[in-house]
């Protein structure tokens, strides 16, 4: 999931999608890039699980997975207090090395 979401094009893709479903044609419309490598990243976006593709006729529409960002999410929520104690130990050194300088 993390190296779908790496990409700037794939995250542009999903706020995209975020507003409603929409065609490739759709999607393709504001990136200067071949079909092609359009369609490789909404592959990538669709074997990660965060987009689903339906096709009526010659259209593919491709829409966001309902929850398919909640596994992300969570795990960036357990991340952040550890993140937080070690920058206020690091903030509390700073200020300490500073004080020592006086």
């Amino acid at each position: 999931m993390f190296h779908a979401l790496a990409d700037p094009t794939r995250r542009a893709i999903i706020e995209r999608l975020v507003r409603s479903p929409a065609s490739v044609s759709e999607l393709a419309r504001p990136f200067e890039m071949a079909l092609p490598s359009l369609l490789q990243h909404l592959g990538v976006l669709e074997d990660a699980g965060i987009v689903q593709s339906t096709k009526l006729g010659r259209v593919r529409t491709y829409q966001l997975e309902v929850d398919a960002l909640s596994p992300a999410a969570s795990w960036i929520t357990q991340q952040k207090p550890p993140a937080e104690r070690r920058l206020d130990r690091l903030g509390a050194y700073l200020s300490r090395q500073a004080e020592r300088k006086k």
